[in-house]
């Protein structure tokens, strides 16, 4: 268990020392989200009722310009095999780097997310909802993008092979997600579909740092 969470320290470090990418993340999903009522125009109403679809594109499609360099960087310099002799079983390796890019990426944007629901003027009492499931939506992207680098690394043009493993599999968290808070303002049931997310991360939280740690074991072979 301290191996763990030596890992993720690391990680967390590493992002320290090059946080212009963390940085450049965040700036990225401000300003995409940013440009929306530019387009859209200044109608309250309007921007109130696409606003749970537009932050949820715009933070999966953020969190997904890291991704790819989450694995690739130990898998070039060769230290990726020297990792998995630290004593830490392979889907131990892969989860620490995926809990990694949720505390680097998924954090920050969450909290980059706060000020953007006021400018679409979302009610108050939405914040702490969509907050919580833009928490689990992340921790899924996490998961789901950190298992399909894993499957594509070593592969030949990854840059086109990971967005085709990825998007698809993040459609329906992009779903759930986002008809939670368009329940919630249109004072209907949002429960089955915050279940329906929360079942999404259930299943995704045993399965993806198996299939992941395959996929390092198959790299480094």
């Amino acid at each position: 268990m301290r191996i763990f969470f030596l890992f993720i320290r690391r990680e967390i470090q590493l992002s320290l020392r090059y946080s212009t990418d963390s940085l450049g993340t965040i700036l990225f999903f401000i300003l995409t989200a940013s440009l929306f009522p530019l387009a859209l125009g200044p109608e309250p109403q309007l921007l109130r009722q696409m606003a749970p679809g537009i932050l949820w594109v715009c933070i999966l499609l953020a969190a997904l310009l890291p991704i790819e360099r989450l694995f690739n960087h130990e898998y070039e310099d060769g230290s990726l095999e020297q990792l998995l002799l630290l004593g830490l079983p392979a889907y131990g390796v892969a989860l620490a780097k995926m809990t990694g890019h949720w505390l680097t990426t998924g954090l920050p944007l969450l909290i980059a997310s706060i000020p953007l629901a006021f400018m679409f003027d979302l009610p108050y009492k939405t914040i702490p909802l969509l907050l919580f499931s833009l928490m689990i939506g992340t921790a899924c992207l996490s998961l789901l993008g950190g298992m399909a680098t894993c499957i594509a690394l070593g592969a030949r043009r990854n840059a086109f092979l990971l967005p085709l493993l990825t998007f698809p599999l993040l459609t329906p968290i992009l779903i759930f997600g986002a008809m939670v808070t368009d329940a919630q303002l249109h004072h209907l049931n949002f429960i089955p579909h915050l279940q329906l997310l929360g079942a999404c991360f259930a299943l995704a939280l045993p399965l993806c740092p198996f299939v992941a740690g395959a996929g390092l074991k198959l790299a480094v072979e």
